[in-house]
């Protein structure tokens, strides 16, 4: 705590007590609320920028920011938060991301109330996760996100809007599970006195057997965020489902949260257990780029195509997890600050072209190009820097993860040979199905006896949330020094 002021608690709690304010808002339209939540979005952000360039400093290793307070002291359960570079680069992007989101939003009408009130839940849950120094409170702040997603998902979704979010909550609760009781074995092993202090438990020793056990209990719930294949098939269903300014907040956050964990806990407080199962992480990483490029050329849904295209990505973090090399994990938290960015605005683009032509189908889709040219530009873009071209953030945060892997003295020469080019034919794959799409919306013609011409271009809000998230993309590709040395 810096001259007595608590920043972090501070920003955790700001989004959530502003939402409580928005049911006593004028009725006059949805225009109040809107502005209001948009104003407390930009607040947050602004706070949380002050308290990085202020008060958070780059070259320092330690903890930064801590507060502690005593919750239930039977259990030694403390409010304790601090910041560090891991944490750091997430909350911004969370920031970033949801304030872009916000305003992505506002096409929706019914009850935006209460719409708008759980994406300042979210808000508040995804800064808690990413702040939390003590588990059983990370595990508290991880189950936030669980009912205003489910909500959003079952009253603004699709026509399978209750079966996506029934899905969701199965796959999320059934591995929050697996969480709590991994919190609670070490928290309660190792020590006379139980502890979840993150801080105490780094030097909390374990039998080799039960700390495989801890480590692959928390692994199942990083594994359904990540998410990790065999728990991915909530994904296509949740984004396929859902409003895509929600899509946003589940590309650009919440798949993070997994990756945040599987470092924070599992990689920091479980070493050993890492050090042995690292080269199983590589190997399920690898198949998930390769496995779910694939599937993503078969896929004629839109956002489907993209939410596949999210799980391959993600892999690239499993893997450069499991290579134990510094450039690997640089890497890793690279890929999840890029793919949150990329993500989020191919998330967008997919649903301002669904407000235009009322489809996701590829199959009804095509030679709107010239009628879109600003949406055929900015989704090419985006395409581009999804599939790691050279000057985007993509192609740095996977270079390093390549490099990550080669350099590593952890696993035998064929081992890296293999994950390399799995690796390497996923990013070809990327290529295959990303330009698949653009072809098959944008050029040639329309499939179904439906014209283009009363499509009406991207107007100035999109334009300039779009822009917004290419800035940073571009940043980072062009100097990486812009974030790697957070």
């Amino acid at each position: 705590m810096i001259n007595n002021v608590p920043w972090l608690t501070t920003i955790v709690f700001f989004p959530i007590l502003a939402g409580l304010m928005i049911p006593i808002l004028s009725s006059d339209g949805n225009k109040i609320i809107r502005w209001y939540t948009l104003g407390i979005c930009l607040l947050e952000f602004s706070l949380i920028t002050y308290v990085f360039y202020c008060h958070f400093q780059i070259d320092s290793q330690s903890l930064q920011l801590l507060e502690t307070f005593s919750w239930i002291d039977s259990i030694h359960f403390r409010w304790a938060l601090g910041i560090d570079g891991l944490s750091m680069g997430l909350i911004l992007l969370t920031g970033f991301v949801t304030t872009l989101a916000t305003l992505g939003a506002w096409p929706i009408t019914p009850n935006t109330r209460l719409f708008y009130f759980l994406m300042l839940v979210m808000y508040s849950g995804q800064i808690g996760v990413f702040v939390s120094r003590d588990i059983l409170l990370f595990f508290l702040m991880w189950e936030l996100e669980l009912i205003p997603v489910y909500l959003l998902l079952s009253l603004w979704g699709g026509k399978k809007r209750l079966y996506s979010a029934t899905k969701f909550v199965l796959y999320t609760a059934g591995g929050s599970i697996f969480l709590l009781l991994a919190a609670l074995t070490m928290s309660f092993s190792g020590s006379d006195v139980p502890s979840f202090d993150i801080q105490d438990s780094i030097d909390k020793s374990y039998p080799v057997s039960l700390e495989i056990l801890i480590y692959i209990g928390f692994l199942v719930a990083y594994a359904v965020k990540l998410p990790i294949i065999p728990f991915h098939t909530w994904l296509p269903d949740t984004h396929g489902e859902a409003h895509y300014s929600i899509c946003m907040l589940l590309a650009g956050v919440l798949l993070k949260m997994g990756g945040y964990g599987l470092i924070r806990i599992n990689l920091e407080l479980l070493t050993h257990a890492h050090f042995f199962l690292g080269s199983g992480l590589m190997l399920f990483g690898a198949i998930q780029i390769a496995y779910a490029s694939f599937i993503s050329m078969s896929q004629h849904n839109l956002k489907k195509r993209i939410a596949y295209s999210s799980i391959s990505h993600m892999g690239f973090v499993t893997i450069g997890i499991g290579s134990l090399t510094d450039s690997g994990i640089d890497g890793a938290m690279l890929q999840m600050i890029s793919h949150g960015l990329i993500g989020a605005a191919l998330f967008f683009l997919a649903g301002t072209c669904y407000d235009r032509t009322r489809t996701y189908l590829l199959d009804q889709l095509g030679g709107v190009a010239t009628t879109l040219p600003k949406l055929f530009t900015m989704f090419s873009i985006f395409s581009l820097a999804s599939l790691a071209l050279l000057g985007m953030s993509g192609f740095v945060s996977e270079l390093l993860v390549f490099i990550g892997v080669s350099t590593t003295e952890q696993y035998s020469f064929p081992f890296k040979i293999v994950i390399t080019l799995v690796g390497a034919i996923g990013t070809v794959s990327t290529s295959i199905y990303l330009l698949s799409m653009l072809r098959r919306m944008f050029y040639g013609y329309r499939l179904v006896n439906q014209s283009n011409s009363y499509l009406i271009d991207l107007g100035p809000r999109e334009l300039f949330i779009l822009i917004c998230l290419f800035l940073p993309i571009l940043g980072i590709g062009s100097y990486p020094n812009l974030i790697l040395p957070i």
